[in-house]
């Protein structure tokens, strides 16, 4: 079973993927790791490491194509990542997660240690740059949630309540 985890930054996808994977015992691929990865190894904060990505194509390419080729050649995995649920064409069950704003941005300083207007301000400008990029590099507007199978609240339900929804989800697909 492949299941991919998408969201805006903040919304608990990585959160919810370790749990997932913990749960069921499948591999799980963070997308965002990686970006945020690459950035700490050129000394980039994720505004100017987006930034980057804007004017070098191949950054966003790179993770996307890798991201697309894990997730398509193997089973029982999770696979997460902003475009997750549209690079993994042979996804079993695709899942958006929403917050608000403002949740996301306190998620996003108490994890990367920020005050919370430096921690709004990079969100703002991260989805900004990579809403273009998106739409630039693959026509997609992020905001268009039709391809998701479950859009879920973050911010409504807790971590243990969204892993029973998608577990009760998965077993729905299995015992079909």
């Amino acid at each position: 079973m492949r299941i991919t985890i998408s969201g805006l930054p903040g919304s608990g996808t990585t959160s919810l993927g370790k749990a997932l994977s913990a749960e069921l015992g499948f591999t799980f691929i963070s997308a965002g790791e990686v970006f945020r990865a690459c950035a700490k190894e050129r000394n980039m904060d994720l505004g100017a490491f987006g930034r980057l990505a804007e004017s070098d194509p191949s950054i966003d390419r790179l993770i996307d194509e890798r991201q697309k080729e894990i997730g398509m050649s193997s089973d029982n995995i999770i696979i997460e990542g902003r475009l997750a649920g549209r690079m993994v064409e042979n996804a079993d069950l695709r899942i958006w997660l929403t917050a608000s704003p403002e949740c996301r941005s306190k998620r996003i300083a108490d994890r990367d240690i920020q005050d919370g207007d430096t921690a709004t301000a990079v969100t703002i400008e991260r989805e900004r740059s990579e809403a273009q990029r998106y739409r630039s590099y693959y026509g997609i507007e992020i905001g268009d949630l039709s391809c998701y199978d479950m859009v879920l609240s973050s911010e409504r339900f807790g971590r243990a309540s969204l892993v029973f929804i998608v577990i009760t989800a998965i077993n729905e697909l299995i015992n079909r």
